[in-house]
């Protein structure tokens, strides 16, 4: 279990950058600002850590070059903001990066990237080989073609993803607050710190705030759910002030500063991961109460028998998710059967699936190998 005084020993960290750090809360890209942590990222590299940055700043970048004062709402305005932007953000990262003698390389992602098992390998491939050749992987959300069906969200669910994809030892998210405090500061003055915590804590959640500013899309509840999805490959998060002086080194150091949010879970497996990583789900599989104890234990597949209803439009092999009859969400994972399959075997034995069919694709509406519960 990573602790603060064991921090100096990762190797491979992952920093999460956010809109209002990069842009000075919206006036163009803070060149000086970035050139302070491209300075402290090089002093980590110096101690032997390997880094990915996700960046923030592409669209806020493009505002500020087009003469927005506001973040628009339609998809159109932010993919050409976003496009704009990203020539800024790519040219003043290398630059950085540059006057150390260090190559950068542009990543741009959408969720069907991370979706795809072949292009999610891929993916882990490409970083780990720039990794290898000594660049930093710069990446960030490709905003000039997502859509609302393929987007992560936000940087801070991408930047977890990408700890997943990278196996990190450390996902540092930056933002404009010292960290995780126990009630918002901005409404509460007694609001106060919580320096570290394991991340599977009920009340977590709970102290984060659902708001976020202007420019960026996610508030604390974002980072503290990023926090979560990175814990699955044994990931450690620091949710941390990027306008603290020499923030990372001090991170690395083991100071106490910022929040440390500790994985107190087995990681999981490669796969599991990716299949957690599915944010978009194709359709609904409704459980009966016995089919919902059952799936909750570890190892245990989907009969259709267990099964009430099904909803949504997939096909074999896409995500669906499973809730029980509250709604509730009990797993998700890869179904074996098509909608218009599933419909008419669900409540059968599967000893009658092939008299149904005309085929078979196994006794499992969802095998245990492929899907993920809803509390990791």
């Amino acid at each position: 279990m990573i602790k603060r005084s064991s921090v100096s020993t990762t190797k491979r960290w992952v920093v999460k950058i956010g809109s209002a750090l990069l842009t000075d809360d919206g006036q163009g890209l803070n060149v000086a600002a970035m050139r302070r942590w491209v300075a402290q990222m090089m002093s980590l590299r110096q101690q032997g850590v390997e880094l990915v940055i996700v960046s923030s700043g592409s669209v806020a970048e493009g505002m500020k070059r087009l003469g927005w004062a506001k973040r628009p709402s339609e998809i159109n305005e932010l993919q050409a903001a976003a496009a704009v932007g990203q020539m800024g953000l790519v040219q003043a990262y290398e630059s950085e990066f540059a006057q150390h003698g260090v190559l950068t390389a542009q990543i741009l992602m959408t969720h069907d990237d991370l979706s795809s098992r072949e292009r999610y390998l891929n993916a882990s491939n490409t970083i780990q080989t720039l990794l290898e050749h000594g660049a930093v992987p710069v990446i960030n959300e490709n905003d000039t073609v997502v859509t609302d069906e393929i987007r992560f969200g936000d940087n801070d669910t991408l930047a977890a993803l990408t700890a997943n994809l990278v196996s990190a030892d450390i996902l540092v998210i930056l933002t404009d607050q010292q960290g995780l405090y126990n009630d918002n500061p901005r409404t509460n003055p007694k609001a106060e710190l919580i320096s570290e915590a394991q991340v599977s804590r009920k009340d977590i959640e709970a102290m984060a705030s659902p708001e976020g500013g202007a420019l960026g899309k996610g508030g604390m509840y974002t980072k503290v759910m990023a926090a979560k999805r990175a814990a699955r490959s044994g990931t450690a998060t620091f949710i941390a002030s990027g306008r603290e002086e020499n923030i990372l080194p001090r991170l690395f150091s083991g100071e106490t500063v910022g929040t440390l949010l500790i994985p107190d879970l087995e990681p999981m497996t490669a796969r599991k991961q990716w299949l957690a990583g599915h944010l978009q789900a194709k359709g609904t599989l409704v459980l009966d109460a016995g089919a919902a104890k059952i799936l909750r234990q570890p190892g245990k597949s989907l009969l259709p028998i267990g099964v009430l209803s099904v909803a949504g439009k997939f096909q074999r092999g896409e995500m669906v998710v499973c809730v029980d009859e509250q709604g509730k969400e009990i797993a998700r994972g890869l179904v074996n059967y098509a909608l218009k399959d599933a419909q008419k075997i669900i409540g059968k034995p599967s000893s009658q699936i092939e008299s149904i069919l005309g085929y078979s694709e196994g006794e499992f509406l969802m095998h245990c190998d492929n899907l993920v519960h809803a509390d990791i």
